[in-house]
């Protein structure tokens, strides 16, 4: 049986990603290693805390000796690293967490996979460390185009800069090291399990609390979206079949305006919940400091290379991600 160290794992991506894995049947261990920050939530794995081939550490993976300890007793043969600091607002209020994790952490991570992969030289068959990281690195689109693996990387936040620069580290170590890597990136997730300071659970919740909801600008930034578990079937398909050393960008084609999503909730809501619940709680704010426009993945490599593609049209799966909130409202709330 294989062992999968899992950074991050109680966050919204990483609880999907082990449930996923654990439920899928097939022979993995799954090492959990969150530091339980605001966004972690041991809540989130409740249906396989019991599971035979699942364990949790809470630890921080800037911790050089844990990393070593748990690379050496529990016998890591994958390395998912999803622990990041991933708040865009919270980055402008101040970077430095954002520095130190996505960034410090992700190094830690990197060497002592080497470390514990390697006899003289050479690594260990099987091993792999997949970075899993996020369409922002490539800053912003303009009305036509999309994103693909050789776009050049431009951030332009301080949390898309610090992703960046984990990104680059994973590369440097695969171009000096020789480690055996690969990068994702993603467009914008939804799902179970969002922290609700993130666009779509934030309007369902202030919806049932009749609160304001905020809308930066003009509403018309342009994000693709991309339902959680579809995510995760690409990620596992990376791990399996991906090629050392590359990218692969992975998006839904559902490429959607902030204002479009915010009515489409409204709408659901005030059909099936509350006719009260309108479009009057829309209140436009001054826009985002470095608000990128447009984001659009191109998947076509990870379709070609690896068979991937998303399953679940938008419409679908924010049908689908919206009935879970209202019927997890003690989550939402907690």
């Amino acid at each position: 049986m294989k062992t999968w160290l899992v950074t991050g794992g109680a966050g919204f991506i990483g609880a999907n990603f082990i449930i996923h894995i654990l439920q899928s049947g097939v022979d993995i261990r799954i090492i959990n290693l969150d530091k339980l920050t605001y966004a972690g939530n041991l809540e989130n794995l409740k249906e396989i805390e019991d599971c035979e081939n699942y364990k949790f550490i809470k630890g921080d993976i800037c911790d050089s000796k844990l990393v070593k300890e748990i690379f050496t007793e529990e016998n890591i043969d994958v390395v998912v690293n999803f622990a990041a600091e991933s708040h865009v607002d919270r980055s402008i209020e101040d970077a430095r967490d954002f520095v130190y994790t996505n960034i410090t952490g992700t190094l830690c991570l990197l060497e002592q996979a080497r470390i514990a992969w390697t006899t003289e030289n050479v690594y260990r068959e099987g091993v792999k460390f997949i970075q899993i990281s996020t369409d922002e690195v490539y800053g912003s689109l303009g009305r036509e185009g999309y994103f693909t693996e050789t776009t050049p990387l431009d951030p332009h936040s301080p949390y898309s800069a610090s992703k960046a620069s984990g990104d680059l580290m994973v590369k440097a170590y695969f171009d000096t090291h020789k480690l055996p890597v690969n990068i994702t990136r993603c467009s914008n997730n939804y799902g179970p399990y969002q922290f609700p300071e993130k666009l779509i659970p934030l309007i369902i919740n202030n919806c049932l609390n009749k609160k304001r909801i905020p809308v930066y600008g003009d509403g018309l930034n342009i994000r693709d979206w991309l339902y959680v578990k579809d995510h995760c079937t690409a990620i596992f398909d990376v791990i399996e079949k991906g090629v050392s050393g590359e990218v692969y960008n992975i998006g839904g084609h559902n490429e959607r305006t902030n204002i479009y999503i915010v009515k489409k909730i409204i709408e659901y809501i005030n059909k099936n919940v509350d006719d009260k619940i309108d479009h009057s709680l829309i209140e436009f704010v001054e826009d985002r400091k470095g608000h990128d426009r447009r984001y659009g993945i191109d998947p076509a490599k990870i379709k070609k290379d690896l068979g991937w593609e998303p399953r679940t049209p938008f419409e679908e799966g924010i049908t689908k991600t919206i009935e879970w909130y209202l019927s997890n409202k003690e989550w939402l709330n907690n």
